[in-house]
């Protein structure tokens, strides 16, 4: 029975049901005690059923449930994940696209009965807090009772969502999914923008099938934003808490592997917890973001609950974020220690478990495993290199307390960053906010020798949303320069960071992961104004008196904070000159509109380095 009488989702959900053909319908209302009943149908099934889920050890995991995904369905599928909108021209170049009418045709067929034999569930969901007046609801379909549990940690999921859109409004997102056969050949996630639509299938692994998040958060709601005078961008929000000053609020958007979850949930270092000093986590992947009544910017965190890599996080490197995992957690493709049944990843302590459960279902000496090595001649892994965890946010120790604020919180500061080993300063400060959105079309880092056989290959992705820009990516870049003179003089400052630079040896010049808040600190206070710098031709650096290293002495010595704050000519000479072979080649030849203010930033920075 329909939780709600607005007619078109329910006229919606009828068109799902005539399509799919589902033995039976759920509504899902969110409430405890149908969860429970979907827990203990999903955790009896039989071992090796590929949609089972099981329940971890009690004591130490409450409430938490393992999965392991089909070995050919562990990532998101870039090349099968498309933006179909009408005309070619306004997907751009960044994104796949297909004519939605042939898109729609080729497949409708394979969602015809697809459910036969199954159970559709119709998830209502609010993105962002509810009664939020820059919150969005959507409502998907699916028959994955993995999905259902997995959407009531990311999103406000159930009957209350519906408390946002009320009985007769059509601006809803429509997310129709299926995992039908898993059959990588007929994957596809494709967003039909001006539709307000989503369609996913041949998928069971998360970020393919939780429509809220990558799907609806950023490339339908990027260009919601675009159309309605808002930002929807791949950022956290933090809020810094100071001894006697008001907590700030900024968001950052980094590339992966350039420390995104850590510095959204910074632990400052011993000096400044001793001085007050604290970091509240808003976010930590995706912030939308609107201009509020006294013409400052405001941010929500859209989600609910953190979707999170598990190799790599532990205790030390981010203490928050494990601790995120405790309690009422879903994990996915991890591996497990049989000897107590809990969840086990690389890194997650130094040696595997003896009696232990790699990823796709064997059961191994934990040790003798990991020696082994693969067809790449890399050692095994217990866990897969994506297993993830699905942690609801309200368990992290450092969430903010304005976390389910309706109105937001209101931002000074937007930084970029990227993994870059030299050209790129610790931290600057953009001339203003035009010379800001050029910085974030810079945004790249440099590839590995591991990864890709070349050191320092660029790998350009602008504001860190290039798989997610709903729309072309030179419109994109001209809806950041309208939103400036939306917000005028009360827009957030912006600035670039680089926690990456190297030194002649190759070894990392700045410690990092708490320390970075030395960094956060001078930012803050240039929004302030409480400090000054020095103006270069690539925009405002600290004064070197200005960054705190109390505490760091013996790892970042004067010379070396110069080195980290220096600005190299020939360097930069060619990082503009690679700009222009990006702007020109990858986006504009390929039929990106890229704004002639960017160009501007462009001309005026290599006129100031040649000076």
């Amino acid at each position: 029975m329909s939780l709600t009488k607005n007619p078109n989702v329910n006229k919606w959900v009828e068109e799902m049901i005539a399509l799919c053909k589902p033995d039976s319908v759920v509504w899902i209302d969110g409430s405890k005690e149908q969860l429970d009943q979907l827990v203990e149908e999903v955790t009896s099934l039989p071992d090796g059923h590929p949609d089972k889920l099981y329940k971890l050890n009690e004591e130490k995991y409450p409430g938490c449930l393992y999965h392991r995904t089909r070995p050919n369905d562990v990532a998101r599928v870039e090349d099968r994940t498309f933006i179909c909108s009408r005309r070619e021209e306004d997907a751009g170049p960044t994104n796949n696209w297909m004519d939605p009418k042939e898109m729609y045709a080729k497949l409708t067929p394979l969602y015809d009965g697809v459910m036969k034999g199954r159970t559709m569930y119709v998830i209502p969901y609010s993105m962002g807090p509810i009664g939020s007046p820059l919150a969005k609801v959507g409502v998907e379909v699916t028959d994955s009772i993995y999905v259902v549990l997995n959407m009531n940690i990311m999103t406000r999921m159930g009957t209350q969502a519906f408390e946002n859109l009320g009985d007769v409004s059509n601006d809803f997102v429509r997310g129709l999914h299926s995992k039908a056969d898993v059959d990588p050949e007929n994957r596809y996630i494709v967003q039909f923008p001006e539709d307000n639509t989503i369609w996913s299938i041949n998928s069971a692994y998360g970020g393919n099938v939780l429509l809220g998040k990558k799907c609806f958060a950023l490339r339908i709601a990027s260009y919601q934003a675009k159309n309605e005078g808002w930002m929807a961008e791949h950022m956290l929000i933090l809020g810094l808490k100071r001894p006697g000053e008001e907590t700030r609020y900024v968001c950052a958007a980094f590339p992966s592997a350039c420390g995104k979850t850590n510095l959204a949930m910074l632990i400052p270092p011993e000096g400044y917890r001793k001085k007050g000093y604290e970091v509240f986590t808003v976010g930590d992947d995706i912030a939308w973001l609107k201009p509020g009544p006294d013409g400052r910017l405001y941010a929500i965190n859209p989600e609910a609950g953190f979707f999170g890599v598990a190799p790599g996080t532990n205790e030390k490197s981010n203490y928050n974020a494990l601790a995120s995992t405790k309690k009422n957690a879903i994990f996915t493709n991890v591996a497990l220690d049989n000897s107590d049944n809990t969840p086990w990843w690389e890194s997650l302590t130094k040696e595997p478990p003896v009696d232990a459960t790699e990823w796709k279902g064997a059961k191994v000496n934990g040790p003798e495993y990991c020696a082994q090595l693969d067809a790449n001649g890399k050692h095994l892994t217990l866990a897969h290199p994506n297993s993830r965890f699905t942690a609801p946010a309200e368990n992290c120790p450092c969430i903010s307390p304005e976390f389910n604020n309706p109105n937001g919180v209101p931002i000074s500061a937007i930084i970029f960053g990227g993994r870059r080993a030299s050209t790129t300063p610790l931290v600057y400060q953009s001339f203003d906010w035009t010379h800001g959105t050029y910085m974030g079309s810079a945004v790249s880092s440099e590839t590995t020798a591991a990864a890709t056989g070349a050191v320092g290959v660029l790998r350009h992705d602008p504001m860190a949303m290039k798989p997610f820009i709903g729309y072309n990516v030179g419109d994109y870049w001209a809806h950041w320069l309208e939103m400036g003179e939306i917000l005028g003089d009360k827009a957030p400052k912006i600035f670039n960071v680089n926690w990456f630079k190297k030194d002649a040896e190759g070894h990392f010049m700045w410690p990092g992961f708490g320390d970075n808040m030395r960094v956060l600190d001078w930012i803050i206070k240039r929004c302030e104004g409480k400090v000054g710098a020095n103006e270069t031709a690539i925009g405002f650096l600290p004064k070197a008196e200005d960054i705190n290293l109390e505490g760091i002495e013996d790892e970042v010595s004067p010379a070396q904070l110069d080195e980290l704050l220096k600005v190299d000519t020939d360097l930069w000479k060619k990082e503009i000159a690679e700009m222009r072979r990006y702007y020109n080649d990858d986006i504009a030849a390929k039929g990106g509109k890229i704004p002639a203010a960017l160009y501007g930033v462009l001309d005026k920075i290599e006129a100031n380095l040649n000076k």
